[in-house]
C-alpha cells in the first residue's frame, strides 16, 4: 500500500491570494496536499467552538495553518490542537511574511545581522513581527508612525534595545539598508480608508525618502500595494524594489517551515 500523502489544513476568515496559494503550492512540491476552509464554510463560522474543532480536525491532518483571525483565536486552537498551527497571518503578527522578507534580504544583499531597517507607516502586524525579528535576526529597526497609529507598547518596551520609535520618516530612514511599509488601511479598515490617508500623509515612501538611506537600500513591501498612497509607482517598480521576490519567497519559506516543523 502507498504511503500516505500529508495534508495541510487551511483556513481564513478574510481572503486571501499570496498566502494561500504559497501555502498550497508549498505543499504540492513536497508531495502533500492542502485543503482548504473558509470559515464561513465550516463549522466555525457557524459558532463550533475553537475548542471543539481542533480536537477533531488533527485527525486527518497534519498541520493546521491559521490566517486571518485574531491572535487569541490562533491561540486557542493551537492550545487544543494535536498538530502543528502556523500562524500564518493574524491582526498581531505576520511571521510567515517575516520569514520571506528575511529570505530574500539575504539573497540579495547576505546576512541582515548588524543592517538597519526602517519600517515606514502604520505600526501594525508586520510591523509587530519586523520588532519580533529584530531580536532574532540581530538587526537595528527604526520605526516612524503617525500619532495615534504607533505599535504595540509593551512590545516596544521589551525589544527597546533593538527598536526606535519616531514621527519622522526622514529619521527613521536615515543611513537604512531596508526600507518596508505596508498599505495605510489593512482589511477589516476600509471604513477608516479616508481618515487614513489624512493621518500617514507625509509617510509616503518615494524617491526622496529613499535616497536618505544607503545607496544600496533595498526596499519591500508584503503586497499588495496602493500604487501613489503608502509607496510611489516608481519606487514599487525601481531596480532596488525586491518586492516581487519577496512575494515569491512566501512559497519558498513557508516550505522550508513546513519541513522544519514535521521533520523528527
Amino acid at each position: 500500500m502507498p504511503k500516505p500523502r500529508k495534508t495541510l489544513g487551511l483556513i481564513f476568515e478574510k481572503s486571501s491570494t499570496r498566502t494561500r496559494l504559497a501555502f498550497e503550492v508549498a505543499m504540492n512540491q513536497l508531495d502533500g496536499s492542502a485543503v482548504f476552509l473558509a470559515n464561513a464554510d465550516s463549522q466555525l463560522g457557524r459558532g463550533e467552538p475553537i475548542e471543539d474543532s481542533a480536537r477533531v480536525l488533527p485527525a486527518w491532518l497534519i498541520a493546521w495553518q491559521y490566517g486571518l483571525l485574531s491572535m487569541r483565536s490562533c491561540m486557542r486552537f493551537a492550545d487544543y490542537s494535536s498538530v502543528p498551527v502556523i500562524n500564518a497571518l493574524t491582526d498581531d503578527f505576520h511571521p510567515c511574511q517575516l520569514l520571506a522578507d528575511v529570505q530574500t534580504f539575504v539573497e540579495h544583499r547576505g546576512s541582515i545581522s548588524g543592517k538597519t531597517v526602517a519600517w515606514i507607516g502604520d505600526g501594525n502586524n508586520m510591523c509587530h513581527s519586523y520588532i519580533n525579528a529584530a531580536d532574532k535576526f540581530d538587526f537595528q529597526l527604526k520605526i516612524a508612525a503617525p500619532e495615534g497609529f504607533e505599535p504595540n507598547a509593551d512590545l516596544l518596551n521589551t525589544h527597546k534595545s533593538r527598536v526606535q520609535l519616531s514621527r519622522d520618516p526622514k529619521t527613521a530612514v536615515q543611513g537604512a539598508d531596508l526600507v518596508v511599509t505596508d498599505v495605510w488601511a489593512s482589511m477589516g479598515q476600509e471604513e477608516e480608508q479616508n481618515q487614513r490617508i489624512a493621518s500617514f500623509a507625509g509617510y509616503r515612501v518615494d524617491e526622496e525618502l529613499m535616497a536618505l538611506a544607503q545607496s544600496d537600500a533595498l526596499f519591500m513591501h508584503c503586497l499588495p500595494a496602493h500604487r501613489g498612497e503608502e509607496v510611489s509607482a516608481s519606487i514599487l517598480d525601481a531596480a532596488d524594489s525586491v518586492v516581487w521576490d519577496e512575494a515569491e519567497n512566501r512559497m519558498h519559506s513557508q516550505k522550508a517551515l513546513i519541513e522544519f516543523l514535521l521533520t523528527p
